[in-house]
């Protein structure tokens, strides 16, 4: 009981619940403004934090107060009432452990669905077959954790797998928990393809953004500066679908980003759609710039972005090591099944770490 009391008192210096308390009770009085309500991005900005900021602090406060009584109960108790108190004392640890991540989510617009592309990387056949494993396994993820998968677009490989593939993943912190996938995946495998057996590498990458609400971005995209492509859809979806002209791709000449959407039967609808996602990945670069900026106007050195490799899948010698958070997983055959959340969380752990690391770094 100890331990879990001693683990209180560190979540509550990590948390800061003194400068919660005081910023919540900022936030109540601002709530309490009728002129607030006049504007709806604030209201919006303020009603989000603050019901973030009182969750935090209500969940600390019950739990503290909950585990001095269940400490009171302890030392009172004789060794058959002990006993019985265990799983009281084992559900609070949990919820100890779940308050603990919910701090994990420290990037911006954590509770938006993920906006999620897989693309292969140079190497054929082997790389456009790695890409299809790595989409279907995020759709496992979010099919066992009962969110919903919506495909936006899929590119199919030559003989395998699929060159792209994007689709949004909706679901409570949906990217918020997607975030940490963001970057290269490699995979070492004794090759299906390959008729001599021989080991090969393979690499896909993740791209992982998320789904802003429409009114904080604000970007005019000019006709001039979009090429529209329209063409047939294909995989399933019905045969409306697959015998009309009405999937869209778009291309933002400036950029070179392209968007290509076929999820409905209609080609309006399928632009509008692309449209929005093109204005997505638009918000996300011009967010990067300016975090970029504002490390070099601190005078950081460091790179805002990860690395290009954060995860190698070495399925000959049945095992998964995360390069960030140094977690390794010996079940491959289940991660690439969906069975994900132990390498998300720890990559979520990386992130929060290297946040602090770089705060701390910027007071010096």
């Amino acid at each position: 009981m100890q331990e879990l009391l001693d683990q209180l008192a560190s979540l509550r210096e990590y948390l800061d619940i003194p400068g919660k308390t005081r910023r919540l009770n900022e936030l109540d009085r601002e709530l309490s403004d009728p002129d607030l309500w006049n504007n709806s991005g604030r209201a919006r900005q303020v009603t989000q934090e603050a019901g973030t900021v009182r969750r935090i602090v209500e969940e600390y406060n019950t739990l503290n107060s909950e585990a001095s009584g269940l400490n009171e109960m302890l030392e009172l108790a004789d060794e058959e009432e002990k006993a019985m108190l265990v799983e009281e004392q084992e559900n609070l640890a949990r919820r100890v452990d779940d308050l603990y991540r919910e701090t994990l989510f420290t990037m911006k617009h954590a509770d938006t669905p993920a906006i999620v592309r897989v693309k292969s990387g140079a190497g054929g056949t082997e790389s456009m077959d790695w890409a299809g494993m790595l989409a279907r396994m995020y759709m496992r993820w979010a099919e066992r954790r009962g969110y919903k998968v919506e495909m936006l677009d899929q590119v199919d490989g030559d003989q395998a797998g699929v060159q792209s593939s994007e689709f949004i993943i909706r679901g409570e912190k949906a990217f918020g928990m997607m975030a940490p996938e963001h970057g290269v995946h490699r995979l070492v495998r004794v090759s299906p393809f390959d008729s001599n057996n021989r080991r090969h590498t393979s690499f896909a990458s993740v791209d992982v953004v998320p789904e802003v609400p429409e009114e904080e971005i604000d970007i005019h995209i000019p006709d001039s500066d979009l090429r529209r492509d329209v063409f047939r859809s294909q995989g399933a979806g019905g045969q409306g679908v697959n015998t009309t002209d009405s999937a869209v791709r778009l291309t933002h000449l400036p950029t070179g980003i392209a968007v290509a959407c076929q999820i409905t039967r209609s080609q309006i609808k399928n632009a509008e759609l692309a449209l929005q996602i093109l204005k997505q990945r638009l918000y996300d670069i011009e967010m990067k710039k300016r975090e970029a900026e504002e490390a070099k106007a601190r005078g950081e050195q460091k790179k805002i972005e990860w690395g290009s490799q954060i995860r190698s899948y070495v399925l000959d010698k049945q095992y998964i090591k995360d390069h960030r958070s140094g977690l390794m997983k010996h079940n491959p055959d289940d991660v690439l099944d969906g069975d994900l959340d132990d390498l998300m969380w720890a990559g979520l752990e990386w992130m929060a770490g290297k946040r602090v690391a770089d705060e701390a770094g910027d007071d010096e």
